[in-house]
């Protein structure tokens, strides 16, 4: 893997892997080891109250010296309060998702922020491009968590956002492997934003069950659900079928909210109740056997890159 490109450079890191931000897996011991590691560590805000936030921004400060950065859903209620935290704890890269780039991207820079925003389309790419973000990451339907309505897989997504932009592009969606690393860049992405593989480790703050039952879990063990609220991957349990037999006779939206209720998924991802919990995670997680380091996955990912790229590009001999 080559020492320096766009990703690198911009965020100052030595691989462009960067960790995806998820709920109740992303806090200070794993943004603050992959940071460590060579890649980009980031602070899931979206299962964070203002002050757990705060608690975690000065944790990961004090056990990296390396750059790092905080995920913000924009739906998020209390942003406000996070956004103080973020400029009076000097966060110097923001990764802002499920909203318009638009919403905060001057205000960041003018306090010296970073600002990469999450898409699921060549459309909103360009959006961003209009609201001066940094970087984008380009986010594909393999995805774990919430997902783009449109269902465009992270194969047609990178070559179409490319396209339509010249920005500094992160690839997301069904990469776990050195391979799909070099797939997503071969296609023009600049590096990935990793979610799932990162969730499965053993620095993540998820519970010992979910990582359990992801490192058992066989092709097939996801579907998209909750189309009518926001899009979400989930693992098929308990919680799941309810959903799948409300969608399939055509619950409401208010019924689908009041199934879906407070804390599903804290409940499962945090707390490891595997039936009544909202089990968030990527398709990738069907290749997903075991729960290494932070320190193993990096190795491995930057390994089966620099493989892979030999493979292909000096040893297959192959020729048109």
């Amino acid at each position: 893997m080559s020492s320096k490109n766009r990703i690198t450079e911009l965020f100052q890191i030595k691989y462009p892997i960067v960790q995806g931000g998820m709920v109740w897996c992303s806090g200070w011991k794993l943004a603050s080891a992959v940071s460590n590691h060579g890649g980009l560590g980031l602070l899931g805000t979206g299962s964070m109250h203002p002050e757990t936030l705060l608690e975690h921004i000065q944790k990961t400060k004090a056990a990296t010296d390396k750059p790092y950065g905080v995920n913000v859903p924009l739906f998020y209620p209390e942003i406000e309060k996070v956004m103080e935290i973020i400029e009076q704890e000097k966060v110097p890269i923001v990764f802002t998702s499920a909203g318009s780039p638009k919403a905060w991207t001057s205000w960041l820079h003018q306090r010296g922020i970073m600002v990469v925003h999450v898409v699921a389309s060549a459309f909103f790419a360009k959006k961003c491009a209009d609201a001066g973000v940094d970087a984008i990451v380009a986010e594909g339907f393999e995805a774990g968590g919430h997902n783009g309505r449109d269902e465009t897989t992270t194969l047609t997504l990178i070559p179409s956002v490319r396209k339509a932009t010249d920005m500094p592009l992160m690839a997301a969606g069904g990469i776990g492997t050195g391979q799909g690393m070099m797939a997503a860049m071969a296609l023009g992405a600049d590096g990935v934003q990793i979610g799932s593989r990162f969730a499965i480790s053993q620095e993540s703050s998820a519970h010992e069950n979910f990582k359990k039952l992801v490192a058992e879990l066989g092709e097939g063990g996801t579907k998209l659900a909750l189309k009518k609220l926001a899009p979400v991957r989930l693992i098929k349990n308990e919680f799941f079928n309810q959903v799948n037999e409300a969608e399939l006779r055509g619950a409401s939206e208010e019924e689908l909210r009041e199934l879906l209720g407070r804390g599903r998924s804290k409940k499962g991802i945090f707390e490891g109740n595997l039936d009544e919990g909202e089990l968030e995670i990527g398709q990738i997680a069907s290749i997903i056997d075991d729960i290494p380091t932070v320190e193993e996955i990096m190795k491995k990912l930057v390994d089966e890159y620099r493989q892979t790229r030999r493979l292909i590009v000096e040893d297959s001999g192959f020729a048109f």
